[in-house]
């Protein structure tokens, strides 16, 4: 059913002037407006297939690209957050693709554009230099300044999760009331202000149910931003919508479902479970000890030795956290180095390497990469996926030896505090690391998933290193991918 939609769909990949777009158009359309589809921060263009393959069955070009060092897109983004020079390369990467976009033989030369998050303030300044543009539509946008009432950006629909912050809602409403000549608290939910003919129509749609980022999936989001270009540009349509989001909810639970009979069919490593093997008595301290430590000792460190946002400071707090954690093992916990290898069978441990990892790549990496967002980094991003996969096995090879053969509950406890760990650093650090925000959830989806393939695997070869090695690979992947690259 992923497929399904995309049946009567053409999408070519291609670059322009290195930018990585995607151009998705109805096979055997006529000539339709072209919608510029642009990304948040930290997204890249795979996560707004949602809105472009909508768009494209319904008749539109959709053309969708990654920003300069986000998704494929290996130049990177220069200058920092809230500079002119940040917002001017995000700027000219959107007016080259819309330039494109307006030029392609299945175009008719209207412009439409579409940003979420960071991309609905780049739609702004965008409309603010260029004329050509006939409406907009802005997903959960942050906007960096304040709308007038001038009409700028022409024909804006604003689109909102239910969760989102109230702050840029607030904003949203601020923008209505310009054209409307209301107060902010006194802008309807689903009323259109101002005048379509004349370019100055606004309107407002909160999407029941979601938040910042399950607003791309929303049926709510997908069938507003199409009823708002059909009227702009007065067109009928099929109107289906995408909905791949129940459909990927079942997709990652039968991969959930095979792991488990999968995983018995690994050969046993070890003839006995290997492990630490400790009770809660002697695993509380060097569970505790490096959480609270790891940020502490790295607050003052400099951390920007990686080419992408915070990676440098995630690549040091995995391998501190997991080099204290191994101290503690062999100074506390008694735990000799020798007893990783003894009993353990050499081809066995690599015959299962090969095996979890060759299904985690087929069933996650490029299924996710495929449908959800950037999961397999690209050539540009080698050396940063290195360190992290090296920083992060330090810490998945210590917690596994720490957390198996031994009290009940252990696993799971050394994540949560993994967790706390990161967001005492983000205290310790607001202004350097607050984009450390946006990876928790996704680290804890990730803790979740890969635990569980994790304690099948171990529990079949009774060797913790197989799923450190597996994990390792797949966070230090998903962070590489997951944050911009900088100079």
């Amino acid at each position: 059913m992923l497929f399904a939609a995309e049946r009567e769909i053409t999408i070519r990949h291609t670059r322009v002037d290195g930018i990585p777009v995607s151009v998705f158009t109805r096979r055997d359309a006529p000539p339709a407006p072209a919608v510029l589809i642009g990304h948040g921060f930290a997204g890249s263009r795979q996560l707004m297939q949602p809105f472009a393959i909508t768009l494209a069955q319904n008749g539109y070009v959709a053309v969708a690209f990654d920003f300069p060092g986000h998704g494929h897109n290996r130049n990177p983004l220069t200058g920092e957050l809230g500079e002119t020079e940040r917002a001017q390369v995000l700027l000219d990467a959107f007016r080259r693709v819309a330039r494109y976009a307006r030029e392609l033989p299945a175009s008719d030369g209207r412009l439409a554009t579409l940003g979420h998050s960071m991309a609905g303030d780049v739609l702004v300044r965008y409309a603010d230099r260029e004329p050509e543009v006939d409406a907009s539509i802005a997903v959960s946008p942050y906007l960096s300044r304040p709308l007038g009432a001038d009409g700028t950006p022409p024909n804006l629909l604003f689109v909102y999760g239910e969760y989102e912050p109230e702050m840029i809602m607030q904003q949203g409403r601020e923008a209505l009331a310009t054209v409307a000549a209301l107060a902010p608290a006194e802008i309807e939910l689903d009323t259109t202000y101002g005048n379509m003919a004349e370019g100055s129509a606004r309107r407002m749609v909160i999407a029941d149910g979601v938040e910042h980022i399950g607003v791309l999936y929303s049926s709510t989001s997908l069938r507003a931003a199409l009823d708002w270009l059909n009227q702009v540009y007065d067109r009928d349509s099929n109107g289906l919508v995408d909905a791949r989001g129940p459909w990927l909810g079942l997709f990652y639970a039968g991969i959930l479902l095979l792991t488990w009979p999968l995983s018995q069919l690994l050969p046993r490593i070890a003839q006995e479970p290997l492990g630490a093997r400790l009770g809660w008595r002697r695993l509380l301290p060097l569970v505790v000890v490096p959480a609270v430590l790891t940020p502490l000792i790295l607050w003052p460190i400099p951390s920007d030795f990686l080419s992408i946002v915070i990676g440098d400071y995630i690549a040091l707090h995995f391998g501190l956290y997991g080099l204290l954690t191994l101290l503690l093992l062999v100074l506390v916990g008694h735990q000799q180095p020798a007893a990783l290898w003894q009993g353990v069978s050499a081809p066995a441990f690599v015959l299962a390497l090969l095996c979890v990892g060759i299904y985690q790549t087929l069933a996650v990496a490029l299924p996710t990469d495929r449908f959800v967002s950037s999961f397999i980094p690209d050539g540009g991003r080698t050396v940063t996926m290195l360190v992290l996969f090296g920083a992060a096995l330090l810490w998945f090879a210590a917690d596994e030896w720490l957390t198996r053969g031994g009290a009940p509950g252990a696993y799971a406890l050394t994540k949560l505090l993994f967790l706390v760990s990161l967001m005492l650093a983000v205290a310790l650090n607001l202004n350097e690391l607050f984009f450390l925000v946006i990876i928790i959830p996704a680290i804890l989806i990730l803790f979740v998933l890969y635990g569980l393939f994790s304690t099948w695997i171990y529990n079949r070869t009774n060797y913790p290193l197989v799923a450190a090695v597996t994990n390792a690979l797949a966070f230090a992947s998903v962070i590489t991918v997951s944050f911009p690259m900088v100079e």
